[in-house]
């Protein structure tokens, strides 16, 4: 009797250990119905997998198999959740099996409690909607846009306590309520999708305002505003017609990510004897002749030192991020996804990944960040007409190739394969995308210069540029304040090109989201952008028509969009002198239309041969 009684007090101090800590559960929650009936829990407490026996008895909830890897303070578990399910509470328990006497007494113990939902309504429709050439897209980085609320600036605990608007290395306090805040000036705009820079979690230690260094999947950053904001942002997007991107990050996380502080199971990272970097040479995944060493090398080395690379061959990594993209989508009603260096992500968990969001958001859009040189470099990442053994299913990519040829025609002399040539040239090679209307096509981002200062704060190449990105083949996207006249590099920091938007803080001495706080150069470029994108909203041409572009002559540039129902004419002067375009050498397209509607001046005119001065450029909609 004395041996069975210390049993079974051993026993019962073992349980209590084990069940005082809430676990922290990811995903968190989930939802009945989805297509794919399998969920893999992660569950992460102290000592959890001390605890060999779970088990859950909710109708339709059926445990397949729980994994216990060699870190014990981690536990997995495989469910299936019927079709039929109910949405409510699943209590998972802990069962522990005590001799007393000459019996077995069961000791039954809560672990936790999981949350099953009702799906959201509106699938493809009110939400996970994708975006389309019918798209302008909106690039905000929320610390840098505007502060909505001051409260959130610093939070107690997290490393960074920066708040210092004097330095581009700090955070500034922007959040997503400030977006919020601005939403009718963007709509105004004629933007119809913001694109965010991440938003989760990035307790590190600095430079924590750009987001791309994530320690929580599952938590929205606090100092932006947490869940309860971006759902607010989100609903209120799409309240006023305007869809949402996410930017997601598969490739890498923070170091301070608490599966790199704790990490679940040796090979949940990519692992080297020593420090490795990515060679950041994408030619190796294609090359015919690259070695292994190089390819291993490209995919699997750090990013950075500070951005562990995850080891998405590990079914358990795949898993975690895939159903948080999938939780992300149905918890918060995004629209898309950007991916974020993409190229360094393991290509067939990628496919796997994009397919798991196809399957359950049909009109869901995916594209991804394809820093790289060269169309073919460019296109092998995403869908192509390539008969090769590696087939991308990423929709689409962000067009590197078309913003450096836009750069050449703005700065380099016309010859025969430089300036406006290498655009003509770049768009010649359309024929490698399974469809070339889903590239993103842009002139800025948060990691270059802006494109005013790459042009030599010359307006009419800036304003030129802007006619091009707004109607050429493709999904349009500004970086937020390029419509005004925003400069900034990249030397000697990155930081330099995510200077706050002036206005969106309550102490800001010039506020440029309203006209009266813009200069003439700032209202001369708000107003190209505003005028060509309200257009685009009406223009069948401009949004789903067909593209044809004419050889440059002499540094001028034409091309049409058209359908049956409209033509529009567009064309660049990408040289130092005045040129005289004649129409007849576009017969073809222009046929029997007699007078244009001048897009940005709103005039209408006869046609006739047309004067172009030096890096202007034409909009015109052609009318009989």
């Amino acid at each position: 009797m004395k041996r069975h009684f210390i049993l079974i007090v051993f026993c019962f101090i073992s349980i209590t250990n084990v069940y005082a800590q809430q676990p922290e559960v990811y995903p968190p929650n989930w939802w009945v119905g989805m297509k794919n009936t399998r969920l893999q829990i992660m569950v992460h407490s102290d000592k959890i997998g001390d605890v060999s026996n779970i088990r859950t008895d909710y109708p339709g909830v059926a445990i397949i198999k729980i994994h216990h890897p060699d870190n014990k303070n981690y536990v997995f578990i495989d469910l299936n959740i019927d079709p039929g399910t109910k949405p409510g509470i699943v209590t998972f328990y802990g069962i522990d099996f005590i001799i007393s006497g000459n019996k077995t007494v069961t000791k039954k113990e809560t672990l936790f409690q999981y949350y099953l939902k009702n799906r959201r309504k509106g699938k493809s429709v009110d939400y996970a909607q994708g975006v389309t050439s019918k798209d302008f897209m909106y690039l905000i980085m929320p610390d840098r846009f505007a502060n909505g609320d001051e409260s959130n600036d610093r939070i107690a605990g997290m490393r960074d306590q920066s708040l210092n608007r004097d330095t581009v290395f700090n955070r500034h306090g922007g959040d997503l309520k400030g977006i919020i805040d601005h939403l009718d000036y963007l709509d105004n705009l004629g933007v119809t999708t913001l694109w965010l820079n991440p938003i989760w979690e990035n307790d590190m230690p600095e430079r924590t305002e750009h987001g791309y260094a994530f320690t929580n999947h599952y938590k929205v950053d606090p100092r932006i505003g947490g869940n309860k904001a971006y759902a607010d942002l989100v609903n209120a997007a799409h309240s006023k017609g305007l869809k949402v991107i996410q930017d997601a990050v598969y490739n890498h996380v923070g170091s301070y990510h608490f599966t790199v502080t704790d990490p679940p199971m040796k090979d949940w990272l990519n692992q080297w004897d020593s420090y490795t970097n990515t060679t950041y040479k994408d030619q190796t995944l294609f090359d015919p002749y690259a070695s292994m060493k190089d390819k291993k090398q490209m995919s699997d080395g750090w990013f950075t030192t500070q951005m562990p690379d995850l080891n998405q061959r590990n079914p358990f990594v795949a898993n975690f991020l895939i159903q948080h993209a999938l939780w992300s989508v149905e918890e918060f009603g995004i629209d898309g996804w950007r991916i974020d260096t993409y190229a360094y992500n393991d290509l067939d968990f990628m496919n796997r990944c994009n397919k798991a969001l196809m399957d359950e958001y049909p009109a869901i859009t995916l594209f991804g960040e394809t820093w790289v040189h060269g169309v073919i470099n460019q296109s092998y990442f995403c869908q192509n007409n390539y008969k090769i053994p590696y087939k991308s299913n990423l929709q689409a990519t962000t067009d590197f190739q078309s913003l450096w040829s836009i750069t050449a025609a703005m700065n380099e002399d016309f010859g025969w394969t430089s300036g406006v040539n290498k655009l003509y040239t770049t768009l010649a090679q359309d024929f490698v995308y399974k469809d070339p209307t889903r590239e993103v096509v842009f002139l800025d981002n948060h990691d270059m210069a802006r494109f005013y200062s790459v042009v030599g704060e010359d307006m009419n190449k800036y304003l030129s540029s802007i006619c091009w990105v707004m109607t050429t083949r493709g999904i349009p996207q500004m970086y937020y304040s390029s419509e005004l006249a925003t400069t900034g590099t990249t030397s000697p920091s990155d930081g330099y090109v995510r200077l706050d938007f002036p206005g969106g803080w309550k102490n800001d001495s010039i506020n440029k989201f309203n006209a009266s706080g813009r200069n003439e150069k700032d209202q001369q470029i708000f107003d190209t952008w505003q005028k060509l994108a309200q257009f685009r909203k009406k223009s069948s041409a401009l949004m789903t028509g067909k593209f044809m572009q004419y050889l440059p002559n002499d540094g001028v540039y034409t091309y049409f969009r058209y359908d049956k129902k409209q033509t529009v004419m567009v064309a660049l002067n990408t040289s130092k002198t005045k040129k005289t375009l004649r129409l007849s050498n576009y017969k073809e397209r222009i046929g029997s239309f007699t007078q244009y509607h001048n897009i940005l001046s709103d005039s209408k005119s006869p046609l006739s041969d047309i004067e172009i001065e030096p890096y202007h450029a034409i909009v015109y909609e052609l009318l009989p």
